[in-house]
């Protein structure tokens, strides 16, 4: 794989990312990226050709409605204008270079290549709500986390908003289902990546598209706090998920070193903020690791901080990562602790484990093929 892995951390200048606009970069020229560009845009560009202004409702519908992976596919287009936007208007599609399927719930694990060779993962999980899709918004991650996978390799770079939305897509063609939700907790720090990942929000969620219901997705963060205050004031209805994983700031910053910048007091103070302009209820990731955050004082610490919140605690048996070491509690540790939560009117829940024996994790895949 051509994929580069030079390595950037947590605390480190901002990585160079792509355009949070609709422009990608193939060899030395920069190209125009349709599928990153809002239908107004489209419009924009269909008029600057002279085009007639209902092709442009018909290419977004194609890309964005029908997943079209070529324009090929397009057969209201005249053979003409399809060459024409082929070669000035290449679309982003991803490669699948690998798939697994758990033989214990069926999730399914994909690897899929980006048009430079960047290599992302992405899962699918039935639920009895729907289909979910679990998407990565950068290529690798910088944030080090100490129990993660995707840090592994450092941030490679991050993920244009058509990047994001083809990991959907590409899954709907593999699976022939419709997909309900969508969360943004794969590889990457998803605001480490704000302005793509605002654009693809947008894009998923706008009615003339997929027309997924905001409600519907969720956004993870390990804690970028001026983000989130940014992320707050956009008028949207989605979830914010928390990568809390330790409820006082000596712990955190042992497994978690973005812990080193903003404190757990900040994050609180950010998430209060989040919570009063969306009234959207935050939700708490919390890892059970064992000997490390699962003790009776932990449950008591993450109780003072998720009840003035009325946070919904999620609590994520870490999946073990055999470059990291660190193992999940057993099962009737998990329910004491998440008893005692529930006994101090904290509403909590256990993430349905899904994809053990296909190595779940986020990162793990990528990682047997990236050196």
């Amino acid at each position: 794989m051509r994929e580069d892995t030079t390595e950037k951390r947590a605390g480190q200048s901002a990585a160079e990312s792509p355009s949070a606009g609709t422009d990608r970069q193939k060899g030395s020229d920069v190209l125009p990226d349709i599928k990153s560009m809002y239908l107004e845009e489209l419009r924009s560009m269909v008029r600057e050709k002279g085009l007639p202004a209902f092709r442009a409702k018909q290419i977004y519908e194609w890309i964005h409605v029908r997943q079209a992976a070529s324009y090929e596919e397009m057969t209201n287009l005249p053979a003409r204008l399809r060459a024409e936007l082929s070669a000035e208007y290449p679309l982003v599609t991803a490669k699948l270079i690998d798939r697994q399927i758990s033989a214990a719930d069926g999730t399914q694990k994909y690897l899929f290549e980006m048009p430079d060779g960047c290599l992302v993962e992405s899962v699918f999980m039935r639920y009895h709500f729907g289909n979910s899709v679990c998407i990565s918004s950068q290529v690798g991650c910088r944030m080090g986390c100490s129990f993660c996978a995707s840090t592994l390799h450092g941030l490679v770079r991050s993920l244009t908003a058509s990047e994001m939305l083809e990991q959907i897509y590409a899954i709907i063609r593999q699976t022939g289902e419709a997909v309900s939700h969508v969360v943004v907790m794969g590889m990457g720090e998803p605001l480490d990546n704000y302005d793509n990942l605002l654009r693809f929000i947008r894009l998923l969620t706008g009615p003339e598209g997929l027309n997924l219901s905001q409600r519907s997705l969720t956004v993870s963060t390990c804690g970028i706090v001026p983000n989130i205050y940014r992320l707050a004031k956009e008028g949207l209805h989605i979830t914010l998920a928390l990568s809390l994983h330790a409820a006082t700031d000596e712990q955190r910053r042992k497994i978690m070193p973005i812990a080193n910048r903003y404190s757990i007091e900040e994050l609180m103070k950010a998430c209060g903020a989040y919570y009063r302009e969306t009234g959207r209820q935050i939700t708490f990731e919390y890892s059970l690791i064992r000997g490390v955050n699962d003790s009776s004082a932990d449950a008591q610490g993450l109780t003072r901080l998720a009840k003035p919140l009325r946070a919904h605690i999620n609590l994520i048996p870490v999946n073990p990562v055999r470059e990291r070491g660190y193992e999940h509690p057993d099962n009737a540790h998990v329910q004491a602790f998440k008893k005692e939560l529930e006994n101090n009117d904290v509403n909590v829940s256990i993430r349905r484990a899904l994809g053990k024996d296909i190595e779940g994790a986020c990162g793990q895949l990528r990682n047997r093929y990236v050196r």
